[in-house]
């Protein structure tokens, strides 16, 4: 929800709750990652939120490429560091805290959005959640199955002519036609 929009839904004495989720470009280094994340959360705090939980950011591949315009050139990006912050604040410090988030040159992208109450009390950790889906398995020796599709060098050199020879393109279509394959 745009700022605007989330403006708008509540009076200006009424306090919401937000959830800041971001991308922090990968060429920042690992270790000043944390000071990017610090710098966002004290945007937040300055424009009078109060932070009830939060993500640290840490690096995943993307489902897709973002490309953004950096020093006047396009760039794509397959990687990112992606983190959050939820908060509560009253509606109108929204536009103060997107317009900090969005002068910030280490962040990609980021969304601002207003929480439902299921929303605020089960709050998802994508880290947690992409960690358990990755795909790597140990396997142990004794479960390895050995491969008897390879041939060995002196069954290779042992082939006939005929399991040599070059497919004919016109026989092969003349015998798949006989057989209605």
């Amino acid at each position: 929800m745009p700022a605007a929009e989330a403006e708008a839904v509540l009076t200006t004495d009424e306090v919401a709750s937000y959830e800041l989720a971001f991308h922090v470009l990968p060429t920042v280094a690992e270790g000043e990652v944390p000071t990017v994340f610090e710098s966002i959360k004290a945007a937040v705090s300055k424009a009078g939120a109060t932070i009830s939980d939060e993500e640290a950011p840490e690096r995943f591949e993307l489902a897709y490429e973002i490309v953004q315009n950096v020093e006047g050139k396009n760039r794509k990006y397959g990687s990112a560091y992606f983190g959050w912050v939820r908060f509560t604040c009253e509606p109108e410090k929204i536009a103060v805290i997107t317009e900090e988030v969005e002068g910030n040159g280490n962040i990609l992208r980021h969304l601002l959005i207003r929480l439902t109450r299921a929303e605020e009390q089960n709050p998802f950790r994508f880290h947690e959640a992409i960690k358990d889906q990755k795909m790597v398995t140990t396997v142990e020796e004794s479960e390895v199955v050995p491969d008897t599709t390879t041939v060995s060098k002196e069954e290779s050199d042992h082939t006939t002519e005929e399991e040599s020879a070059e497919v004919d393109e016109k026989e092969l279509d003349k015998a798949l036609k006989e057989k209605d394959v």
